[in-house]
């Protein structure tokens, strides 16, 4: 394949950026986690939760969900090894 010298340095800047994105892509699979879910809600549980969501939005069934099980597992005793 025949190039001119501007297509060259146009062909160089390309395929250098595209470097630099698969270096990000390599860098954020490098970086991740699984996401383990902690419990699974049974499907009545998501379906009242999902209704919860629309009425109040996302923050607030979130922060009353969190509260309530911190509260709930405070009562249980320490188990100690």
């Amino acid at each position: 394949m025949k190039l001119t010298e501007d297509e060259k340095k146009a062909l160089s800047v390309a395929i250098d950026r595209m470097n630099e994105g698969l270096d990000s892509f390599i860098e954020f699979y490098n970086e991740s986690e699984e996401d383990k879910q902690l419990i699974e809600f049974a499907d009545e549980t998501t379906a009242v939760i999902e209704k919860a969501v629309q009425i109040y939005g996302k923050e607030e069934v979130t922060a009353k969900i969190n509260t309530i099980i911190r509260e709930v597992l405070s009562f249980l005793p320490n188990k100690k090894d």
